[in-house]
């Protein structure tokens, strides 16, 4: 059985921080949220990991984020996502200046992944059982076609405790797959229940649902069906400069059209990000707490 690939979408980072140097370091040995991805799926099997960055600052990270740098423990590539990667026949639209999306970014990897692959934002913490479940699934579908996967996360353990979030709530089927995804926009805590906000109304929402937090599964038949896709996206959404191509935009159709099949994994993993300046603190407090639990060493890599 072949070890699964982690597609690791990090094309945003430049824009984030400028300059690689100043990245958040989160752990006691200025740790990377990455370098806890990179540890975790090291653990869990994942026999290689695939960056998707820009070409300005593809330097500089290759600098960072070397084989090397994870004591050759796991294989280390990477692809690019530029604005002009369309398919044959389209061209950039006159003002447009963003890639085109969470989907896009996964699309880059055509060719150089060649095995079932999990795709994680990089600046996202997922925690070790996610990947232990994620790789475990993985293996167990190599070979096959249009069975894919996410890990879902009890809406609880995604909170930010600074402000709004918005999430991708999951529906679930009898036979613990993905029925419909609905992205929900301002959800927090207020007064002790969870809530999403809609044109100012309030709605109550369990803080036991599934949430995705873009760790998805996916084998390789994936790109041929999101390479066929794009072409009627970019037709369909020419005009509108912002639109973007996400990873959920894809899934849901290949739910509907019953071209696929998405099992949502449960974790009881806390995910923790930095979505507000203000988050970093707690982020590095739980990491903390993590380490003194004996999760993680205090320094990853030796």
């Amino acid at each position: 059985m072949g070890k699964p690939t982690l597609l690791v979408l990090a094309a945003g980072m430049g824009s984030r921080y400028g300059s690689l140097k100043q990245m958040d370091g989160i752990g006691p040995n200025n740790e990377a949220i990455i370098d806890y991805s990179i540890y975790d799926a090291i653990r869990a099997g994942f026999g290689k990991v695939v960056f998707v960055i820009r070409h300005s600052f593809e330097k500089e990270f290759r600098e960072v984020f070397s084989a090397d740098r994870f004591g050759g423990q796991i294989d280390v590539d990477f692809v690019f996502q530029e604005l002009e990667n369309l398919p044959e026949g389209f061209s950039i639209p006159e003002g447009r200046e963003k890639p085109w999306g969470t989907n896009h970014a996964v699309m880059m990897a055509n060719g150089v992944i060649n095995e079932p692959f999990a795709v994680i934002n990089a600046d996202d913490f997922y925690g070790a059982d996610s990947y232990q479940k994620i790789s475990k699934y993985l293996q167990s579908v190599e070979g096959t076609t249009g069975k894919y996967s996410m890990v879902g996360y009890y809406l609880k353990n995604t909170l930010s405790d600074n402000g709004s979030v918005s999430r991708g709530v999951c529906e679930v089927n009898g036979d613990g797959n993905l029925a419909s995804m609905v992205e929900r926009t301002s959800i927090e805590r207020k007064n002790g229940e969870v809530a999403f906000t809609e044109d100012g109304v309030d709605y109550p929402l369990s803080e036991d649902v599934f949430v995705s937090m873009n760790m998805f599964g996916f084998t390789p038949d994936y790109f041929a069906a999101s390479d066929e896709y794009f072409k009627v996206f970019l037709t369909e959404n020419a005009a509108n400069l912002k639109s973007e191509f996400f990873i959920p935009t894809m899934v849901n159709k290949m739910v509907i059209d019953n071209t696929a099949e998405l099992k949502v994994l449960s974790t009881t993993s806390q995910w923790f990000g930095v979505t507000y300046k203000d988050d970093k603190p707690s982020v590095v407090a739980k990491v903390q707490a993590l380490i003194e639990e004996g999760q993680y060493p205090a320094k990853l890599w030796k």
